[in-house]
C-alpha cells in the first residue's frame, strides 16, 4: 500500500508538470526556428541517418520535459552543428565530439567545478552572452530564413509576424499553431509531393553505433573544443539564470543542468544521435509562444520522434513542410525574448555597456563566446571593485 501510494504521488507530480494544452502546443513550436535548419543541415552534410538522428532528438526532448517539468528544450550544439555543415565532417567525428563533450561536462559537475564557473561569472556578463545570442539569431532570421524565398517568403514572413504580433501572450488564441499550420498549408499545396511523402512512411529505429578512441579525441580537438565555451556560457549559466528570471519558484542548480547536459551527450552517439544541449534561447522561444511547462518539449519532441520513426524514408519532402520564412518569424521572435531579459541592467550604464560589450565579443570574435566570459568577468569584477573603493573613501 505505501509502494503504491509513493508512486502515485509521483505520477501525480510529474502530471503536476506536464500540460498538454493549447499553450503548450503553442510553445512547442518556439525553438523550431533554431533546430530544424541545423538538424537539417547535419543530416545533409555529414550523410547522417535520417531515422537515427530524428529519433534521438526526440526522445531528448522528451527526456528533458519529464525531467524538468519546465519548458527547456534540448538543442542540437550549434558551434558544431555549423561547423558539421560547413566542413562537412563526417557522423563519426560528429559522434565522436558529442561523447567527448559529454565526458568533460560530466567531469565539470561531478567534480563540482561547474558551481566555481558559477560563482566567477557575474550575472551582468551571462546577460551580455544572451545578448550576443539574441544578436546572433536576430541576424539569421532576418538575413537569411526571412529573405530566403523571395517576394512570395517576404509575403509569408509578414503574415506570420502580423499574427504573432496580435496574438503573442494571448492565452486563448497562441500563435503558433496558426502560423505553422499556414506553413503547412502552403507546403502541401506548393512544395511537398504528397504521393512521394506517403511512399515514403515505414517503421525505423536508431541504429547502434560505437565511437573509436580516435573519433572522440579527433571530435574533441576539432569540434568539441570550440564549442564547450559556447556551452558553459548559454547551456549551463545562462540556462540557469532564464529559468530563475521565469520560473522563480523553480530554483535549479548549474550541476544538475550539466549533469543531464552529459548524459545526452553519453546517450546520442550510441544511438547515431547528433550532440544536444541546453539552451537559454530555446526556453526563451518557448515561453514566449506559451509553453509553462515540461508538455511543451514533450510535444516538440513527440513531432520529431514521429517524423523519425514513421517518415524518415520521406525526408526529402520533411525538409519542404516548414518554410524558411516562417521559421524565420519564430526564429526573431525567440530572439527578441532573449534580447529583452537587457532590460534588468538598464538602471545602470556601466551595466549596459557591460552588456553590450559582452554580447559584441561573442558575436564577433573567434571564440567569442569563450573571450566574452573572460573578458567580460574581468572587467565586471574590476568595475566592482572601483565602485566598492570609491565608496569606502568617501567621508
Amino acid at each position: 500500500m505505501g509502494d503504491s501510494g509513493v508512486v502515485r504521488g509521483t505520477i501525480g507530480r510529474i502530471a503536476s508538470r506536464l500540460r498538454f494544452d493549447r499553450n503548450e502546443l503553442s510553445g512547442a513550436f518556439g525553438d523550431i526556428g533554431t533546430d530544424f535548419p541545423l538538424i537539417v543541415g547535419m543530416i545533409i552534410a555529414a550523410d547522417l541517418d535520417a531515422a537515427s538522428t530524428l529519433t534521438m532528438f526526440g526522445l531528448m526532448q522528451i527526456l528533458t520535459g519529464v525531467t524538468y517539468g519546465l519548458p527547456m528544450p534540448a538543442q542540437p550544439l550549434k558551434a558544431m552543428a555549423v561547423m558539421v555543415i560547413s566542413q562537412q565532417a563526417g557522423g563519426n567525428l560528429l559522434y565522436g565530439g558529442g561523447l567527448a563533450v559529454g565526458v568533460v561536462m560530466l567531469v565539470l559537475a561531478a567534480t563540482g567545478l561547474i558551481d566555481f564557473v558559477a560563482k566567477v561569472v557575474p550575472k551582468v556578463v551571462i546577460r551580455g552572452i544572451q545578448f550576443g545570442l539574441g544578436l546572433q539569431l536576430a541576424s539569421l532570421a532576418l538575413k537569411d530564413y526571412v529573405p530566403s524565398e523571395g517576394v512570395g517568403g517576404y509575403a509569408l514572413a509578414a503574415c506570420a509576424f502580423a499574427v504573432t504580433v496580435l496574438l503573442i501572450g494571448n492565452r486563448r488564441f497562441p500563435p503558433a499553431p496558426l502560423i505553422v499550420l499556414g506553413g503547412f498549408a502552403v507546403a502541401f499545396a506548393f512544395r511537398v509531393d504528397f504521393n512521394a511523402l506517403t511512399r515514403g512512411l515505414g517503421f525505423e529505429h536508431p541504429s547502434l553505433h560505437a565511437p573509436t578512441g580516435q573519433d572522440v579525441w579527433l571530435g574533441f580537438l576539432l569540434l568539441g573544443l570550440p564549442q564547450i565555451p559556447l556551452s558553459l556560457g548559454n547551456s549551463i549559466l545562462a540556462t540557469q539564470q532564464i529559468t530563475t528570471d521565469l520560473f522563480p519558484h523553480r530554483r535549479l542548480s548549474v550541476r544538475k543542468i550539466s549533469f543531464t547536459y552529459a548524459m545526452m551527450n553519453l546517450i546520442n552517439p550510441l544511438f547515431s544521435g547528433i550532440p544536444t544541449c541546453h539552451g537559454s534561447g530555446g526556453m526563451a522561444g518557448h515561453y514566449a509562444f506559451g509553453g509553462r511547462t515540461g508538455g511543451s518539449v514533450v510535444i516538440y519532441g513527440l513531432l520529431y520522434l514521429t517524423m523519425g520513426v514513421f517518415c524518415a524514408g520521406s525526408f526529402e519532402q520533411i525538409v519542404h513542410l516548414f518554410p524558411k520564412p516562417i521559421l524565420g518569424i519564430i526564429l526573431l521572435f525567440e530572439a527578441l525574448a532573449l534580447l529583452a531579459l537587457a532590460r534588468d541592467m538598464m538602471h545602470s550604464a556601466a551595466k549596459v555597456s557591460l552588456v553590450f560589450a559582452t554580447g559584441l565579443l561573442a558575436v564577433n570574435l573567434p571564440y567569442g563566446y569563450l573571450v566574452a566570459l573572460v573578458v567580460g568577468s574581468l572587467l565586471a569584477h574590476l568595475a566592482e571593485r572601483g565602485t566598492t573603493r570609491l565608496v569606502s573613501e568617501r567621508p
